[in-house]
């Protein structure tokens, strides 16, 4: 049995070394859908609580994405312009904030460690960047 619970934040980004105009700064409204799962079903017959997937997976968006500017850890020109800005939120990444990195690294980093101690896994993450692009990846 499979689970899904949608999440969405705002951030901002740039895709660093881009040939077109998403080298420029601009932002979506992301949405996000984690399809989480369980060996077995809790005492109430659940894979977990929606509100726990809610504060832990989109906790964790709310502290460290939305509203705030999602980065290539090795693009200086952005991070030190943004950096002169008291009180700017900026997540490094270690690759091109495209929707089909941050999926999977939603993925594979912070659902893992959101998740620990539950018996509950994500197995897939659906991110949408526009109404009409978006991008699933699965275990």
């Amino acid at each position: 049995m499979k689970i899904i619970r949608r999440a969405k934040f705002s951030a901002g980004h740039r895709l660093w070394k881009h040939e077109g105009r998403c080298a420029h700064i601009h932002g979506h409204n992301y949405v996000v859908f984690f399809h989480a799962t369980a060996d077995r079903l809790d005492s109430l017959g659940r894979v977990i609580d929606f509100t726990v997937l809610k504060q832990r997976l989109g906790g964790w968006l709310d502290e460290h994405w939305d509203h705030g500017f999602i980065c290539h850890r090795e693009d200086h020109e952005i991070i030190d312009a943004l950096s002169a800005i008291e009180g700017q939120k900026i997540f490094l990444i270690e690759s091109n904030p495209t929707a089909e990195n941050l999926a999977d690294y939603l993925l594979r980093v912070v659902c893992p460690q959101q998740l620990a101690g539950t018996g509950v896994r994500v197995e897939r993450v659906a991110l949408w960047e526009t109404n009409n692009c978006g991008v699933e990846v699965a275990l």
